[in-house]
């Protein structure tokens, strides 16, 4: 039940802080939906470096894990908004914009989770 409460607190802090950061930076009126790529990008970073210092044996405690990776990246970054949007540049014919975000999206996405275990080579 412990492990349930932090995947729960981690995952409502990170909705909040996804909110504040997306709410502002999202106007429909724009060609990009510029907050959901932020903090989509911001979680692939996060969440590599969190499971690569979990991978790292002591460094983090598998409740630590489970908050972090599991609640507050879980409840940080957003399929259903990502795939949204998607939906909103194919209804609008605006298919330059659906590639530039789709393609980018995933590339920097995994490329952020790469970066975000790589920097963990340097803890201790």
């Amino acid at each position: 039940m412990k492990q349930a409460f932090l995947v729960f607190l981690g995952g409502g802090l990170g909705s909040v802080l996804r909110y504040l950061i997306s709410k502002p930076l999202n106007p429909l009126s724009q060609n990009f939906f510029f907050g959901t790529f932020l903090v989509n990008i911001i979680g692939c970073l996060l969440i590599g470096f969190v499971l690569g210092l979990s991978s790292k044996g002591n460094l983090l405690s598998y409740n630590s894990t489970l908050f972090l990776a599991t609640g507050f990246c879980g409840g940080f970054t957003t399929f259903s908004a990502f795939a949204f949007e998607k939906h909103y540049f194919l209804k609008n014919g605006d298919l330059l914009n659906f590639a530039i975000y789709m393609i980018s999206s995933i590339t920097i996405g995994i490329l952020a989770v790469v970066l975000g275990i790589w920097l963990t080579k340097y803890t201790q």
